[in-house]
């Protein structure tokens, strides 16, 4: 019984995996960003480096956390990835 929960749980993780949106587009007065996020599953590896509570929507993301220790502080941290206002974002 408890390999049946077990491989259940790990079926519903991996489908996160194959249902997620190649790419995401955020709207944005200055300027759209397209997130591409397939690409960052592969770079990261680890979904909870973005995803802390779990796999779907990250709680509380926008600008402020985009612009601090989300988006722009992992491209610093790892020195790859764009950093600057127009590098992400494109009227």
């Amino acid at each position: 019984m408890k390999r049946i929960i077990a491989s259940l749980a790990l079926t519903v993780f991996c489908a996160g995996f194959a249902f997620a949106a190649d790419e995401i587009v955020f709207k944005a007065k200055n300027g759209d960003v397209n997130f591409p996020h397939k690409m960052h599953q592969q770079a990261v590896g680890n979904c909870k480096k973005c995803h802390e509570k779990g796999i779907g929507k990250i709680e509380g993301f926008g600008k402020e956390l985009a612009h601090s220790k989300g988006c722009k502080g992992c491209h610093e941290e790892m020195k790859k990835g764009p950093t600057k206002c127009g590098e992400c974002h494109k009227k």
